[in-house]
């Protein structure tokens, strides 16, 4: 039985999977790929959120915000306890043809929706699931959050592994369990890029430098999904994404975005969260720069074209 490599950082892939599921769709038929759809569908309330009040349009472009979430393995107290070890908003406006990238600290000290307290806003998944983790970026980064792709970490290596690899430009040489990264364009491995996206302490940036690091992985999944030809590959694919994935795209908006968004989402504009390690109760937590957070908001609503 092969042994499962232990996932704990690495850049969410559902809009790589996304893409497949549309390549598939447009050169296989609609029949390969609508029960896999069916079956990673997950029903959000959006009407609770109080920062989107009209309805996307897809086919006239509204811009339109997705909360990437990548889930951790289930420790010995199985999945009650299960946190967002990811958590990337993005948001795309294609009358520009631009979107942004926000890459959030999992430990990032924040008011939790719903709690009345803050904490770690990787443990919102802990208290309430993908709705009040949903809620609680809203409120951080003060912008709707439309649609959400969640990902299950144990299902990641074997997605990369269906791509055959992935390609990235690596700045930092380094040597990580098993794996040895030069400093120059290299092609991962699942069990290769596991290790890739997971090292931080030999990083000079720490979890800024891994969160970069996820973001060239996801990229390069991208690249490599636009490529793909053989139906045989694209059917593995959407077995890992079937069992691995949930989101509130339906295959309709999904090939909305494909056809619409396209120009977009090769424009990407990458942003960290400012800000500066921190203790309480001896317990770390990241403390983000409050000012520059709300600069950031206002460049996320100016960009999803809210009116404030």
């Amino acid at each position: 039985m092969k042994k499962k490599i232990k996932w704990k950082k690495i850049m969410l892939i559902l809009l790589t999977s996304l893409s497949v599921v549309i390549v598939a769709a447009g050169s296989y038929g609609w029949n390969l790929v609508t029960s896999t759809f069916t079956n990673i569908q997950e029903d959000i309330d959006r009407k609770k959120s109080d920062k989107r009040r009209e309805a996307i349009n897809f086919e006239e472009g509204d811009p339109f915000s997705l909360l990437l979430m990548g889930i951790d393995e289930p420790g010995s107290q199985g999945d009650v306890y299960r946190r967002t070890d990811t958590l990337i908003l993005l948001t795309v406006n294609p009358k520009n043809n631009s979107t942004h990238m926000v890459s959030i600290p999992r430990d990032t000290y924040t008011k939790i929706a719903g709690e009345n307290k803050k904490d770690k806003i990787n443990h919102a998944y802990v208290f309430g699931g993908t709705e009040m983790t949903i809620r609680t970026v809203e409120n951080f980064l003060d912008v709707p959050v439309d649609y959400f792709v969640r990902v299950d970490m144990e299902g990641l290596q074997d997605m990369i592994n269906a791509l055959d690899g992935v390609k990235v430009k690596n700045n930092l040489e380094f040597t990580y369990r098993r794996s040895h990264f030069k400093k120059e364009t290299i092609e991962l491995s699942g069990e290769e890029a596991a290790n890739y996206v997971r090292m931080r302490h030999k990083d000079p940036r720490g979890d800024l430098g891994r969160q970069e690091r996820q973001r060239k992985v996801i990229q390069g999944m991208l690249n490599k999904a636009k490529s793909l030809s053989s139906i045989k590959r694209i059917e593995e694919i959407l077995s890992v994404v079937e069992d691995n994935i949930r989101t509130n795209f339906s295959l309709e908006e999904a090939w909305n975005v494909q056809s619409n968004y396209k120009d977009a989402l090769n424009k990407v504009k990458q942003h960290e969260i400012p800000g500066e390690d921190g203790e309480i109760d001896e317990v770390y937590y990241y403390m983000p720069n409050e000012d520059k957070v709300e600069k950031l908001s206002s460049l996320l609503q100016e960009h999803l074209e809210l009116q404030k």
